[in-house]
């Protein structure tokens, strides 16, 4: 593997995108082994009425293989396999690295010799098309909420069904290797829907028309594994260095079989191509912490992203809050991922003129509507066509965008422009696909991802310097995996990363223990040596009560983790970096140790002031079963907050349901009093287990005695009596019921007690056992939440 990696162009060491911010020569993330050619609109002229084909760049001599020879080597193994009567091998290897005479980087590799007929074409490996893309939402109707009457005025015409919004109106369009397709509009124009409409994540049975690669529909697992999709916001953990956040996607997006010393490589790599290396050992920060700046925050996300080198590349709004040079920075990343053998498709709201010379194509859109599609180098003959001449030294998508908001705010909007569009391309189509060659890919979708991966992308289908090409018998997507790694090594750096978070937030640990401390101190000097008397026995319950609710309330402090790094996950796992299986996992993991040190804590400081029994097999006791309520308590607000979005929604429910298990757990009232309506929720309390299991390890001793003699008479009427008079009434008693009450007898036992409480139907353990129980459920239901709620997708 550590040959095969070292002959990957990717490793190569470049200049960082700061230093070849002029006009220093462009190069790609991966070097192009085929020559992939970009516009140049600095130096292309502008001509109305025609597109003109791109130049080819300079050759460049490189000594590894070219793609078209690499291909080449495929369709010869395949011709000698088809002559061959006694082999017919199921596929084909391509041995990466060897030299070829002759080879160099130049447009003439770009043409091979398909087969034995020798037809030479112009290779586009890759083509994203997109035909008649539209999307519709339903609109709630704006009005009154009662409502309309059948008299009133106009009422009786409106309709009562949902309006439809229109987001994408038949959009078409297609995007290559090799060049960055821009999506561009002003808000609400639709360009984020667009983004998601191609990068799959609108439901199907919502987005009418076909999105293809290669003239294939591509399945959804196998887009997630070839493709990446950069959110508009950044989001990252605050805590973590910038070449920490590389090297975790790296352990996560590229395979097991790569050895960690080439994964520090590749991430080195990546961050002098991002320009990063100043800021390699700065954390990410946030709001309380400094950090990185937002144009370096910006490029790390794109570096999460893209460490896997994707062959498909999606971002809504790189640019978005960004000054010119590190908007102009991120852009000139993008060029050189998609030179690298990618198809980038972005979305900007308004590019300067340094940007728009290094895009490739652009989309434009008003309400859902296409109002241009083309070049940019076409636009001013596009705009002069339609009357409206692109005035000297202006800004040609400033002009265009300025244009469509003015018509925009027309009745008739921009359809004026749009027909024109719509004109435009099938006047100028006839000269598009013969400068283009038709735009249509030379190899198919498996053949195409084959190629990618012999020149180092989706290293996850290759080993030992080998590549698996698929043959015609094979399965589609042999060469790619879902997951790059195993389960194990998914949970094993989702919980170091974890522990490092947690490691440098000690504050958020020390304000919990602190508050298990202080809550601890104060029940402990409130129930000082508690006695063996009635009234003492009515304390213990109310001790049990408010320490075992305590624990659930005290656990609600669990809500916020996840629901602070939600949007992490949903980003991370939508492109298969990890399961969610493996993610929660992780969540218990790294959370229970800081349980145990509060479990310690809280019956140090309680059990021995308060003067509880048992002894030492109490006292351990007493720790189980209160780290079993942390274990519950912790997991019900963990899966609360896969349920809920926001802290503002999740606390009152988090309170309110812990005060309605507190109300049925059997303490203001016995669960023989319970209306059977509501004997299921008494069962459904987590505070009745550990409540009645620290009662039971209380009480159970029948040795112990709690009422003796005249204490018969407490929380009674008589016990104002003085005690002469209270034995005198013992002697009465015994004579009339023939048993003799003495001032030592024994009255009532623990276990007595217990029965008076209808705490009988299960033991101390089944109470523990089942309290853990509800921990380990509420982690499943967190788990079914994460599934259910994190599809990624529009309806």
């Amino acid at each position: 593997m550590s040959r095969f990696v070292d002959k990957l162009p990717f490793f190569d060491r470049r200049a960082s995108p700061m230093e070849e911010a002029d006009d220093i020569p462009r190069s790609g993330l991966l070097h192009l082994h085929g020559g992939h050619h970009h516009y140049n609109h600095h130096q292309q002229p502008q001509q109305q009425g025609a597109m003109m084909a791109p130049e080819p760049s300079p050759p460049t001599k490189h000594s590894s293989s070219t793609l078209a020879q690499l291909l080449k080597r495929v369709n010869d193994a395949r011709s000698d396999a088809a002559s061959s009567a006694n082999s017919s091998p199921s596929h084909y290897t391509i041995e990466l690295g060897a030299s070829v005479p002759g080879s160099t980087g130049s447009d003439s590799g770009r043409t091979s010799h398909a087969g034995a007929g020798g037809d030479v074409g112009a290779l586009l490996p890759f083509v994203l098309k997109f035909t008649d893309l539209t999307y519709s939402v339903k609109q709630r109707k704006k009005g009154p909420c009662l409502p309309a009457l059948p008299f009133g005025r106009g009422d009786a015409t409106e309709p009562e069904a949902p309006r439809m919004k229109t987001l994408l109106d038949n959009i078409s369009g297609e995007a290559r290797e090799g060049e960055i397709m821009a999506v561009l509009g002003a808000s609400g124009s639709g360009k984020s829907t667009l983004i998601d409409a191609l990068a799959n994540r609108i439901r199907k049975e919502s987005l009418h028309g076909s999105v293809t690669l290669n003239g294939e529909s591509m399945d959804n697992n196998l887009l997630k594994v070839i493709s990446a999709y950069v959110m508009q916001d950044d989001l990252l953990y605050p805590m973590l260095t910038v070449e920490e956040t590389l090297m975790f996607s790296a352990e996560f997006r590229l395979p097991r079989s790569l050895p960690g010393k080439e994964k520090k490589k590749r991430v080195q790599a990546l961050i002098d191509q991002l320009g990063l290396r100043n800021a390699a050992n700065t954390i990410i920060g946030d709001e309380g912490h400094r950090g990185v700046s937002g144009g370096e925050r910006r490029r790390v996300s794109i570096g999460v992203d893209i460490i896997h080198d994707p062959i498909v590349l999606f971002l809504d709004e790189p640019t978005s809050g960004l000054d010119s040079t590190s908007a102009f920075m991120v852009v000139k990343v993008l060029q050189r991922i998609a030179q690298s053998g990618s198809v980038v498709v972005m979305s900007i709201h308004q590019p300067s003129y340094r940007i728009l010379g290094l895009l490739d194509r652009l989309l434009f859109l008003s309400r859902g509507q296409t109002v241009y599609y083309g070049p940019p180098g076409s636009l001013s003959s596009f705009f002069h066509d339609f009357g409206k001449p692109i005035h000297d030294n202006e800004n040609p998508t400033e002009f265009a965008l300025d244009l469509v908001r003015e018509l925009e705010t027309m009745p008739e909007g921009a359809s004026d422009l749009v027909e024109h569009n719509k004109s435009w391309q099938k006047r100028m189509g006839p000269k598009i696909k013969h400068a283009d060659d038709g735009g249509k890919p030379s190899l198919s979708l498996k053949e195409a991802i084959s190629a990618s991966i012999s020149r180092g992308k989706l290293v996850s289908g290759a080993t030992d310097g080998n590549v698996t090409v698929p043959s015609e018998l094979s399965a589609p997507d042999s060469a790619v995996t879902k997951f790059a790694n195993p389960f194990w090594i998914e949970m094993g750096v989702l919980t170091r990363r974890a522990f490092i978070n947690t490691k440098r937030t000690p504050e958020i640990f020390v304000i919990r223990l602190g508050a298990v401390l202080i809550t601890g101190f104060i029940l402990a000097t409130i129930f000082w040596r508690l006695d063996d008397s009635p009234k003492g026995v009515e304390e213990r319950l109310g001790f049990f009560a408010i320490a075992m609710s305590t624990m659930f309330y005290t656990c609600s402090d669990a809500l916020p983790v996840f629901l602070n790094e939600r949007y992490i996950f949903l980003r991370e796992t939508a492109y298969n970096a990890y399961r969610r299986s493996s993610y929660v996992l992780s969540h218990t993991v790294v959370g229970f140790p800081s349980l145990i040190v509060l479990s310690f804590a809280f019956a140090v400081t309680t059990f021995f002031a308060v003067g509880l029994a048992g002894g030492a097999q109490g006292f351990f006791f007493f720790v189980a079963i209160v780290l079993a309520s942390f274990w519950a308590g912790s997991g019900f607000a963990t899966f609360l907050s896969g349920v809920v979005t926001n802290v503002q929604l999740g606390f009152p429910v988090v309170v309110s349901t812990l005060a309605y298990f507190l109300l049925f757990s059997g303490f203001f009232i016995n669960r023989d009093r319970i209306p059977k309506y509501w004997l299921w929720f008494h069962y459904a309390s987590l505070v009745k287990y550990p409540y009645e299991a620290v009662m039971m390890n209380e009480f159970s001793d029948p040795a112990r005695c709690f009422v003796r003699g005249v204490q018969m008479f407490d929380n009674t009427p008589l016990a104002v009596l003085p005690v002469p008079l209270k034995v005198r009434l013992l002697r009465a008693m015994s004579s009339s019921l023939g048993i003799n009450i003495g001032t030592n007898t024994c009255i009532t036992t623990g276990p007595d007690f217990l029965r008076q409480q209808a705490v009988t139907d299960l033991t101390k353990w089944d109470c523990l056992w089942i309290t853990v129980a509800w921990g380990f459920l509420f982690r499943i239901l967190f788990y079914i939440a994460l599934v259910l709620g994190s599809r990624n997708k529009r309806r």
